[in-house]
């Protein structure tokens, strides 16, 4: 079965819309006027226009919320380029923290539990979070009390570099305490 030929042509279901409204799209009778060559200062938005035309540039509304908008006299594409530029270049700088684990039986030695607790404090001087929990086997759920006595003695050991996020608790068969990373003056 054919469907039925139409006699418009066909159109998008959306245009890409500007992140920032360009020369004719700016709605406002006047506006703040920043530009290299031009004095800063309230205009009428036909000179600032006409001033962008001259520049073969265009006029971009940098901040429409702002009483009168500002806009910017510059070229629309090297101004989003810069800008992409400048958001990758800050998203590069800004660490992502990652959740480490650390994992106790209710029975861990004191070898083990300082062996566990240095890596714990290396994570927390790198800025990652740690999550610590005592796994319960078996009948070892019987031992709740040391696991808890467990967390609460390596939280002491972790507060000159973590701050302990809240008191163990149960879930399933595992006390889980989380640590963040004190923050660096």
């Amino acid at each position: 079965m054919q469907r039925p030929k139409s006699n418009y042509p066909f159109k998008p279901r959306f245009q890409k819309q500007n992140e920032h409204r360009l020369n004719r799209e700016i709605t406002a009778p006047e506006v703040r006027v920043v530009a290299e060559d031009i004095e800063p200062g309230v205009y009428p938005i036909a000179q600032a226009i006409k001033w962008a035309e001259e520049r073969e540039v265009d006029l971009v509304e940098i901040s429409p919320n702002a009483v009168p908008p500002v806009c910017r006299i510059i070229d629309y594409k090297k101004f989003l380029y810069e800008k992409k530029k400048k958001d990758k270049e800050q998203k590069a700088k800004s660490k992502q923290s990652e959740i480490k684990e650390i994992r106790f039986t209710p029975n861990t030695d004191d070898h083990d539990f300082d062996f566990k607790a240095k890596h714990a404090e290396s994570f927390l001087q790198d800025g990652n979070k740690v999550k610590c929990y005592v796994q319960f086997k078996g009948r070892a759920i019987m031992f709740k009390e040391r696991g808890e006595l467990l967390l609460l003695k390596f939280a002491e050991r972790m507060n000159e570099v973590g701050v302990l996020e809240s008191m163990p608790k149960m879930e399933g068969r595992r006390m889980i305490a989380i640590f963040t990373p004190k923050k660096k003056k």
